[in-house]
């Protein structure tokens, strides 16, 4: 299946601009531009496919550049909702090298990856508006969706012109880097198109434009850091066990989808997925297959069946098969309590307030309530020793079904 035919079929493409734009795509060799918000120090899971996209043109014998906004990060864009706060010079600066070195470890390192802030801060304001202001009519701005649903809460001046600032990101990339296509989520569909009208304005050429969808839950909101649902891609904001966790939640009725745009797997194999998982979706195969491709390509397969190491052995509850770096990256929402020397079981659960009461504390371990490292205890003159410990200094203590501590010998 040829490149434009694989992302429609896929749903990746919303909007085009450019009759001829499927040829384009299929023959290959194009220069396309996607731009990255440096308003955090990492992309979020609901950006991924957008940027996936990305890596399947590249595949398909096109180059990528990867724009980075320095500047419109300084502005912040309309969201059709309310303004953004404003953001400060040096988490931007900051944001910009960390989310440049993420899009050289997704792309590969010789990606050109630039920042607009580099041809805007010594841009002139009375020579933008002279430049560039001059061909945009304000009629067309305030028409566009974003723009016109945040004139009813109040817009700034400094987001009504992020458009501009778009729309003059693409004339510069096109005239220094030779890009004649740019793409993005549906909700830039405004900013895409207005580069195209200054580049046919002022260098009267024809260049492309396509939006892609927004990656949306079952309930049909917007997967993203905004929605506070948000997964980092980055493995120390989100480790890959609660990446695995997440994806193989995801209900059954978003798989087709989620397989198409989240992985590179092949029209056959996602249908022999499917047909497999309706068989038995007890079993989750269309979630695990989910989850294996999407941390494989982030993490790398080691950090994939690290995660499925973990999964299993929380489920069985033999949580001595973890090690310390399994137990931290398994419980990391969690606040260690700490002790110093061996402890009885009774006094440490009433001490760390994992119980209320030494009354409770025997209750519960009378009941069988209480584990130590997936081993039930039952004795109430247990003691907690570093010989219990996972190396000598792990403790995950689980009180009923669900419930989880985790004490650590100093």
């Amino acid at each position: 299946m040829k490149i434009y035919e694989d992302l429609k079929w896929r749903g990746l493409i919303k909007d085009t601009a450019g009759e001829d734009i499927a040829d384009k795509l299929n023959q290959g060799g194009l220069t396309f531009y996607i731009g990255a918000d440096p308003s955090a120090d990492s992309l979020h899971i609901g950006q991924l496919p957008t940027f996936l996209v990305a890596e399947r043109l590249r595949r398909a014998g096109h180059k990528p550049i990867i724009l980075v906004g320095g500047a419109t990060g300084r502005v912040g864009d309309p969201r059709g909702t309310k303004e953004r706060e404003k953001s400060d010079v040096k988490v931007v600066e900051h944001n910009f090298e960390k989310i440049k070195l993420q899009m050289k470890k997704l792309f590969g390192e010789d990606t050109l990856v630039v920042n607009n802030y580099d041809w805007f801060k010594e841009y002139n304001f009375i020579d933008f508006l002279r430049d560039v202001g001059k061909y945009v009519n304000v009629s067309y701005m305030i028409n566009k969706d974003l723009v016109k649903r945040q004139m009813e809460s109040g817009i700034s001046y400094a987001e009504f012109s992020y458009m501009l600032i778009q729309g003059y990101d693409f004339k510069y990339i096109h005239d220094h880097y030779g890009a004649t296509l740019q793409f993005g989520g549906s909700d830039q569909w405004g900013n895409l198109t207005t580069g195209i009208e200054l580049i046919r304005k002022l260098n009267d050429e024809v260049v492309y434009a396509f939006s892609c969808p927004l990656t949306l839950d079952a309930s049909g909101k917007k997967i993203g850091k905004s929605e506070g649902n948000a997964l980092w891609l980055d493995k120390e904001k989100t480790s890959s066990y609660e990446l695995y966790q997440y994806l193989i939640n995801f209900e059954d009725v978003m798989m087709e989808t989620y397989l198409k745009v989240y992985t590179f797997l092949s029209k056959e194999e996602i249908e022999n997925i499917l047909n497999e998982h309706s068989k038995a979706p007890e079993k989750r195969l269309a979630q695990k297959t989910l989850a294996e491709e999407v941390i494989t390509y982030l993490h790398g397969e080691s950090s994939y069946h690290e995660a499925v190491e973990i999964s299993e052995a929380l489920f069985s509850g033999d949580i001595k098969r973890l090690n310390g770096k399994e137990i931290e990256m398994a419980f990391k929402g969690l606040t260690p309590k700490t002790i110093e020397e061996d402890i009885n079981i009774v006094d440490l659960l009433v001490e760390k307030e994992i119980c209320k009461s030494k009354r409770e504390a025997r209750e519960f371990i009378s009941n069988g309530s209480i584990t130590v490292n997936g081993d039930k205890v039952t004795d109430n003159g247990f003691n907690i020793t570093k010989s219990v410990a996972i190396e000598q200094k792990y403790i995950v203590i689980r009180r009923g079904k669900k419930k989880y501590y985790i004490v650590t010998f100093e």
